[in-house]
């Protein structure tokens, strides 16, 4: 076995991780950090090392979503902007659009604070059973 190809060595096995937390197929990662097929699945078997990729991709989903807030961020004020156009078609548009986000925000937060609170409510029945 070559030297990169050992299992949770060198820097093959980051390589490797990194490409398959951004997407890659097995065999474009692989390729693309020097290992054979074979490695990437033994690697793949490695809780350690799928624990590694899921946290490279957590880090990629977090990189983007804060992307993302900033780019709602900005299309919340064209969309706020448009309120004030001259043209009327412009301008309800605008609004239904601002209402019908502000509508979805405000049931996604709910439904955030419900799950919230019933994992609160679970966590202290599993900690009154262990009583």
């Amino acid at each position: 076995m070559a030297e990169n190809e050992r299992i949770g060595r060198g820097q093959g096995s980051e390589v490797l991780a990194a490409e398959l937390a951004s997407g890659a197929t097995v065999a474009q990662a692989a390729s693309k950090a020097g290992v054979s097929e074979a490695t990437a699945y033994r690697r793949l078997r490695d809780p350690e090392f799928v624990a590694q990729v899921r946290e490279l991709r957590s880090l990629a989903v977090r990189s983007a979503a804060g992307r993302l807030a900033v780019a709602m961020s900005k299309a919340a004020g064209v969309l706020e902007a448009l309120l004030t156009s001259e043209t009327e078609t412009t301008r309800l548009r605008a609004a239904d659009r601002l209402l019908d986000h502000a509508v979805k925000t405000a049931e996604v937060l709910e439904l955030e604070q419900r799950v919230e609170e019933l994992e609160r409510m679970a966590a202290i029945q599993r900690d009154e059973k262990r009583r």
